[in-house]
């Protein structure tokens, strides 16, 4: 851990400026102004095309989840079906353990002291995805910030670099770009929900978990609670 406590300390300074740059300028000053262009950008798109609108509409839609889990989950399985028996039961358990992370985050992230609505509900006179489209899909939350699903996509693809290097980190990086960005061009997310908010807090507790032997001893603790013929 030693080796590692400027870097954590390092990521936990720079996220913490994040939110901090965020938290005291949330409707003035670049991040608004930030948030205001890229959601205008979109939102006169979807006012203009409708083959935008089908788009954004389907990937939008819940269903549309099922995707991220599965390239997710075929990244993932990439790296499994490369491992021995023991290297597959560490992996097994490093998946469950990725999957309480991201829990216990999220609810961490409910107690952060922004109470944000989406760009869809606050500006008025704009074009709604789900006026426009017959489609059930999402444009809209009371309470934006962080962005839940912005933040599994992260954590997951932190996992990936911590575990499995860069090259596969990069991989995982395009998963979280092109399966956060629908939310935002809908506006049911601003740009900071996910790049400041699910970025700062992920940064911050996943570094003195990643970054210390505390993952590790984790997953060996639930190696240790397989069935024995699992073991």
């Amino acid at each position: 851990m030693m080796k590692n406590i400027k870097i954590i300390l390092a990521i936990n300074i720079a996220a913490l400026g994040l939110f901090l740059s965020f938290y005291f300028n949330q409707y003035n000053g670049f991040w608004f102004e930030l948030n205001s262009t890229i959601f205008f950008y979109f939102n006169k798109i979807i006012g203009e095309s409708t083959d935008f609108v089908k788009l954004l509409a389907y990937t939008n839609n819940r269903a549309f989840d099922v995707i991220a889990f599965l390239a997710m989950g075929l990244l993932f399985l990439y790296h499994f079906v490369k491992q021995d028996a023991q290297g597959k039961r560490r992996m097994f358990a490093m998946g469950l353990l990725m999957l309480l992370t991201a829990v216990i985050i999220k609810l961490l992230g409910r107690f952060v002291p922004i109470d944000n609505a989406s760009p869809t509900l606050y500006f008025k006179g704009i074009n709604r995805l789900s006026e426009l489209s017959s489609i059930p899909t999402k444009d809209a939350s009371s309470d934006s910030f962080p962005g839940d699903h912005g933040m599994m996509l992260m954590i997951f693809a932190a996992f990936m670099w911590r575990y499995f290097g860069l090259k596969t980190f990069l991989k995982a990086l395009v998963i979280v770009i092109v399966f956060s960005l629908p939310r935002i061009a809908a506006g049911a997310h601003w740009f900071t929900d996910v790049y400041v908010g699910s970025l700062s807090i992920a940064s911050f507790c996943l570094s003195w978990f990643l970054l210390t032997p505390a993952s590790d001893w984790c997953i060996d603790k639930i190696v240790c609670f397989y069935p024995k013929r699992f073991k």
